[in-house]
């Protein structure tokens, strides 16, 4: 059973994306990393050939990179996304694993969830896919984000060979055909560090991200608005548990972020949020969550 791992980044220096991180807490249990490398302007090709040169010849013989042009001019691919599942897939179209494990830029698997996923690679036969838990940080390394403004589970895993592919903004993966993949879920974690950054790094990044959305959008002008900012919102709680052992320089020498200083924000549809987080926690269902995948249903 041979696992391909697989991302894609652009500018991943500037915007400060946890890129190295990412990689390595997937390396133990891949036969390869495939890497997109969007062309850059902040030496991102230059600091991903210096990391793969600095690991043990094992984990560096793993690391593929390859280079492409991200069509930045053309309005239709900036509509939703779509040069995300664009480069996306042509990244996966490159992996040769039975599995094909997909990491974004800015999230981390857990060592201690590696033993499960490797298992479930070898063992598991009809799924198409692994669906898996997220846990959001925001803002900084101690407080996640609850409510149902984020996802709480999606496809990082999938089967090679069948014809699925990235879809819309590279969020999830369908089939050829357009319709869901079959799925189970797995308690491994995605710790996901999006929005984590210096509130700077965090208005360039969104700046640019709201191009890749709307073709009017420019890096300068972002459509979003103030959303970069960090604010108090609902579902922020403070985080428990550990992190991910590749990510313990990094949570040492940033400093957290003061959110008695941030501004308060609630809206009326807030309400809302906070009434399906009671009985999301009350029974574990998350009422009206939308899906990019059917769950398998359990055998007896």
């Amino acid at each position: 059973m041979r696992v391909s791992g697989f991302t894609i980044l652009r500018n991943g220096v500037e915007f400060d994306f946890p890129f190295r991180e990412s990689i390595l807490s997937a390396l133990p249990i891949c036969d390869e990393f495939i890497v997109n490398v969007g062309v850059s302007t902040d030496g991102t090709r230059q600091a991903l050939e210096d990391f793969a040169r600095a690991l043990p010849s094992a984990g560096a013989s793993k690391v593929k990179l390859f280079e492409s042009a991200w069509p930045l001019d053309d309005p239709e691919k900036r509509k939703g996304g779509a040069i995300l599942s664009e480069q996306t897939n042509l990244a996966l179209e490159r992996c040769r694993g039975d599995w094909c494990l997909y990491l974004q830029a800015d999230e981390v698997l857990h060592e201690e969830d590696l033993p499960l996923l490797r298992r479930q690679f070898e063992e598991l036969d009809e799924p198409e896919a692994l669906v898996f838990r997220y846990v959001h940080f925001y803002g900084t390394y101690d407080v996640i984000q609850t409510s149902r403004s984020s996802y709480r589970r999606e496809v990082r895993a999938i089967r090679n060979g069948r014809g699925i592919r990235s879809a819309g903004d590279a969020q999830g993966f369908r089939r050829g055909d357009g319709s869901k993949v079959e799925a189970v879920l797995t308690s491994a974690r995605i710790f996901h560090y999006g929005w984590v950054r210096h509130q700077e790094i965090m208005r360039a990044k969104t700046g640019f991200m709201d191009t890749l959305y709307h073709p009017g959008a420019s890096p300068d002008r972002p459509v979003t608005g103030d959303n970069y900012l960090y604010k108090r919102i609902v579902g922020l709680r403070p985080f428990r548990g550990t992190h991910p052992a590749v990510m313990r320089e990094r949570v040492q020498n940033t400093p957290s972020f003061d959110f008695s200083k941030a501004p308060g924000v609630f809206h009326w549809k807030d309400t809302w949020k906070l009434l399906s987080g009671w009985i999301e926690r009350l029974t574990g269902h998350r009422l009206f969550e939308y899906r990019n995948y059917r769950l398998m249903k359990k055998k007896r």
